[in-house]
């Protein structure tokens, strides 16, 4: 029998192989061959194969927001674009909203796979918007491994055990990282362990050959800081007058100017690709939850971007800029299960 398949000539060895192939498939396709969504949950597989109608954008809110619909458990949160658009790094925390452990994972969309990149027992977790840099292929986040935060880069294909600590000091913390547009340099937050108050933005280079340069008063208290792609400007948010905004500086540390007015919290910002919007989750205008809104670097003219009942946060422009990719969920994300990732194109006006 071995030496007549042997003789199968080219054409029917295809043949056969299509029809296996086909036969496969169909079995996956009617359940008669699970795919389990167990499989996202193992720390040690690194990739991670999924049909394909679960990345599919198949569900559409009315204000237009397409929803990324992964077979991961958990809230999926932050997500950032690959700097060429086909994939989304997000963070996966294991028990609800904001609640460690946190797992760092990535979406290719073409093909269509999930990969693990970092998964331990503490809390791994990546900043919207410059956390994925285009020329080094580098992806920064923030560990809660003992003793404390500290700041440490991956290579976007890397695996479970490939990251690089980058920050290393006994009585600061450092979390909440973004890359400078060379990838050399680091802006974060930080403030005395065990102190939560008075968060303070701070740059590094990677290498370790400058010393820690804070960008902002340890007086004030000033978060989530991002790099302007186009390397001159850097964002982050103050809380002032019992309300946190928008505010923008030189990527030196000079020229600290407000972006965003009125009442209304005002968080979670990123830049355009050409660093002249920014997009941000906020309550203003007297919503019960936060949604997301654009505003011009040079002046204060918020434009709604999403319309939606529920929470927006977390947002992400892709470097084409047409797209935000962000967080959402149907009430307040806090003491909650999570939240999913949703899509949304930009206005015309804006790219």
């Amino acid at each position: 029998m071995l030496a007549r398949l042997l003789k199968i000539d080219l054409p029917m060895r295809i043949i056969i192989k299509v029809i296996c192939s086909f036969l496969a498939a169909l079995l996956v396709g009617t359940g008669c061959l699970p795919i389990s969504s167990s499989q996202t949950e193992l720390p040690t597989q690194t990739i991670v194969p999924i049909p394909t109608i679960t990345i599919l954008l198949n569900v559409q809110r009315e204000d237009g927001a397409r929803k990324v619909d992964l077979l991961v458990n958990g809230s999926l949160q932050n997500p950032a674009w690959s700097p060429e658009g086909k994939s989304l790094l997000f963070t996966r925390f294991r028990d609800g909203y904001n609640a460690e452990p946190a797992d760092l994972f990535v979406v290719d969309f073409y093909p269509n796979n999930i990969r693990v990149l970092i998964s331990d027992e503490s809390g791994n977790v990546n900043l919207p918007g410059s956390s994925w840099n285009p020329i080094t292929n580098k992806i920064v986040f923030s560990s809660s491994r003992e003793p404390h935060d500290e700041i440490y880069l991956i290579d976007d294909y890397g695996r479970p055990g490939d990251e690089v600590k980058v920050t290393q000091r006994a009585n600061m913390v450092a979390y909440e990282p973004s890359l400078s547009p060379d990838g050399q340099w680091i802006v974060f937050e930080s403030h005395e362990v065990a102190i939560e108050d008075n968060g303070t933005i701070v740059k590094y280079n990677i290498h370790g050959t400058m010393p820690y340069q804070n960008l902002t008063s340890p007086d004030e208290d000033c978060r989530q800081p991002n790099w302007s792609p186009t390397d001159d400007k850097i964002l982050y948010q103050k809380f002032s007058d019992g309300q946190w905004d928008i505010w923008i500086m030189n990527s030196d540390g000079t020229n600290h100017q407000k972006v965003t007015s009125g009442p209304g919290n005002k968080t979670d910002a990123s830049f355009s690709p050409d660093g002249q919007w920014i997009v941000y989750s906020s309550n203003q205008f007297g919503l019960e939850f936060a949604n997301l809104f654009i505003t011009s670097v040079l002046k204060d003219n918020a434009i709604r971007l999403t319309h939606y009942e529920g929470y927006d946060g977390a947002p992400s422009w892709s470097s084409d800029g047409k797209k935000i990719a962000f967080e959402s969920c149907s009430g307040d994300p806090d003491n909650s299960s999570g939240t999913t990732l949703w899509i949304i194109d930009v206005p015309a006006p804006v790219q």
